[in-house]
């Protein structure tokens, strides 16, 4: 099968991070981005990064809408802000 390209979450949302999305995968992951730059708040994401032992780049590529957040990225930013952020069922 080799490397298939895929979309970005911002490439199917025109308007990424305020509009929504036609696609609900994207919309997912635009909500989640949402909740996570909130989430953030004052702090760099650098710090939050590295609470979550994940790599800056990693944790900025979801804010821009330039990867999609694997679980463990959303477990690992759950765990380190104290707070859900991935959208239940519904919510996108």
């Amino acid at each position: 099968m080799g490397n298939q390209h895929r979309e970005t979450p911002a490439s199917l949302t025109p308007g990424w991070p305020e509009a929504s999305s036609p696609d609900s995968a994207a919309e997912t992951a635009r909500v989640f981005a949402n909740a996570l730059r909130d989430a953030i708040g004052n702090r760099s994401v650098r710090s939050v990064a590295s609470s979550a032992g994940l790599d800056e780049a990693t944790v900025r590529r979801v804010l821009t809408g330039d990867a999609w957040p694997d679980l463990r990225t959303v477990a690992r930013l759950e765990d380190a802000l104290l707070r859900p952020l991935y959208p239940r069922w519904g919510d996108a």
